[in-house]
């Protein structure tokens, strides 16, 4: 695999799930990654809980923007290397035909957009949904990935799906 990877992380409304993916992904990275985010039905807005959560580790939280997933079907759009679903609408939906080949993965993550209750109870959910996506790209960002063929990456993109 030719490196940096480029990554697209896909949900439905690109305003909270794929967005923290993204950012995980160029920041966990180091520059072995290159991750953009997409929705299929974006929402024109990120969560501002997204963002919070995002500053709040210590990742950048400007210059995010909820984008079609059709910008990236686009003749001038980046090669995609992988796409990640991280939501069960996306990973049902057809797809746009991307550049390149990509690998596909699902990790499916709550949407903590959704949450209901107070302040706390919602900024919980966006924390949850951090904690597990971190996990999942640590895990994919460990692994040896300039010498896997594409077999044994898409099989590690499925197995991280299930943790």
């Amino acid at each position: 695999m030719n490196l940096p990877l480029t990554v697209l992380v896909l949900c439905t409304g690109n305003s909270a799930r794929s967005i923290l993916g993204e950012a995980l992904f160029n920041h966990l990275g180091r520059g072995r990654f290159r991750a953009y985010s997409a929705g299929s039905q974006p929402t024109g807005h990120v969560h501002p809980l997204a963002l919070r959560t995002l500053a709040a580790h210590g990742l950048a939280s400007e210059g995010y923007v909820s984008k079609s997933w059709s910008t990236f079907a686009a003749a001038d759009a980046p090669s995609i290397d992988i796409v990640i679903t991280v939501c069960s609408s996306a990973a049902g939906e057809a797809c746009p035909i991307w550049r390149g080949q990509p690998l596909r993965g699902h990790w499916g993550v709550d949407d903590p957009a959704a949450a209901r209750g107070s302040e706390v109870d919602r900024l919980a959910a966006f924390e949850r949904a951090y904690a597990l996506l971190r996990a999942r790209v640590e895990a994919l960002t460990a692994l040896p990935v300039e010498t896997m063929d594409a077999p044994a990456l898409e099989q590690a993109l499925r197995e991280i799906g299930t943790r």
